[in-house]
């Protein structure tokens, strides 16, 4: 069977980012719980960008690398977020117009909270696989902007960002493994964002929905794979969804204990070894919902150490709220690792401009509600000149102009 997988990816983390460490100060958060985040910046929204302003600019450097039968070779678009800016209208609509995609490409919207980027993923592979078209590729984007909750332990953890993948029967960077897959899912009210401007739920019935799914979706993927999977022995690297570092270093230990019985310190040893590459961007970055395992994804590709005489095989873990999960698994060479690091990912997280308190209150203020349901409406720049200036003017990238009649107009700033 010819392998099908991720070709390539973009990560647009946005042009502004927050010291989390300043934010817990400022906030009187305890020290103990903060550290307990395991975070060290997050990325932020500026009122001139919007969920896809950040998909078209995460796809654009993908798109840049394809010549003009590459481009044409786009079959199928397909956003994922829980941002949506419209009820009717989907997101992928604007994405497809800005990046010039084939009138030919199938293009959707999906929405299952922090899981529709995997979602994405697994049908955008299905689609190529059986494509006619041996050289199809599918564009899968999993874009998504926070809505912090100021005053809470979740508010240094929101991020903003967008992960784009480029899906085809060339896997240069993840070859998805066929039926390597176990999914777990139910109702649960753990997290919702009942408003366009809210996120609220349950904390504590959140991270107990995502350890219930991630041992039962992995028993799932044990039980489907061929081989059988041992939990440490059977994956080289691990790459999670990640709403913040501490909560998945504690899933992680808490599968060592179940599955291995594993003492503190083995399953310390074997953390620092196989998930703690996948943090490097989440930390700068934060929970970007349907796309986090996938920058998780990056950071494991990154600075993952690979076997010398085999692929490695990477175990990932995606869980949404409300709630759905997946566990699956891709196999990636040394040179996946190469090609990620060529993105410079970690170049454009230090080159974000760093604000105060005093503008990232504005700019909370000013992104609460992303002007969704505006008729007419122009991106608030008062007080916030110089951060256009500094961070975006000349920058060639995707920015919301102004929302006419409903629609969103954008320009290259």
């Amino acid at each position: 069977m010819t392998p099908v997988g991720i070709e390539d990816l973009g990560v647009y983390a946005g042009r502004v980012a927050l010291d989390v460490a300043m934010l817990a100060e400022a906030r009187q958060l305890n020290p103990a719980r903060f550290a307990n985040l395991l975070m060290r910046r997050k990325s932020l929204c500026a009122p001139w960008e919007d969920p896809i302003s950040f998909a078209v600019n995460a796809a654009r450097p993908v798109l840049a690398s394809l010549d003009a039968a590459g481009r044409d070779s786009i079959e199928l678009l397909i956003v994922a977020t829980e941002s949506g800016v419209d009820w009717g209208k989907s997101a992928a609509t604007y994405v497809h117009h800005y990046l010039d995609l084939p009138k030919h490409c199938r293009l959707f919207e999906v929405k299952q909270a922090c899981y529709g980027g995997t979602a994405a993923l697994q049908m955008a592979a299905a689609s190529i696989a059986m494509s006619a078209n041996p050289a199809a590729r599918a564009l899968v984007i999993a874009t998504d902007l926070g809505r912090p909750v100021p005053h809470s332990y979740a508010e240094p953890s929101q991020g903003s960002a967008a992960v784009a993948l480029l899906v085809s029967r060339q896997p240069h960077l993840l070859a998805l493994e066929p039926g390597a897959s176990g999914v777990h899912g139910y109702e649960v009210m753990d997290a919702c964002r009942p408003t366009p401007d809210s996120e609220t739920g349950d904390a504590d019935l959140s991270v107990l929905s995502y350890l219930d799914c991630l041992e039962h979706s992995f028993r799932a993927y044990a039980a489907r794979h061929p081989s059988g999977a041992d939990f440490q022995g059977h994956f080289d690297l691990l790459a999670w969804h990640t709403p913040f570092g501490g909560m998945v270093k504690g899933a992680h230990r808490t599968m060592m204990r179940k599955f291995r019985q594993a003492p503190p310190a083995a399953a310390e040893a074997d953390f620092e070894a196989r998930m703690r590459p996948a943090l490097q961007f989440c930390q700068e970055v934060g929970n970007v919902y349907s796309a986090t395992v996938f920058l998780a994804l990056a950071g494991a590709l990154a600075g993952g150490t690979f076997p010398a005489d085999r692929p490695a095989r990477v175990g990932l873990f995606s869980y949404g709220s409300g709630c759905c999960s997946e566990f699956y698994s891709g196999l990636a060479t040394a040179e996946a690792g190469a090609r990620v690091r060529a993105r410079g990912i970690g170049a454009a997280l230090a080159a974000r401009v760093a604000v105060e308190m005093p503008v990232y209150e504005a700019l909370i203020e000013r992104t609460r509600d992303g002007m969704i349901g505006a008729r007419n409406a122009t991106p608030p720049r008062d007080g916030l000149d110089a951060l256009y200036d500094q961070g975006f003017a000349g920058s060639g990238l995707l920015v919301l102009d102004r929302i006419e009649n409903y629609r969103r107009l954008y320009q290259w700033a």
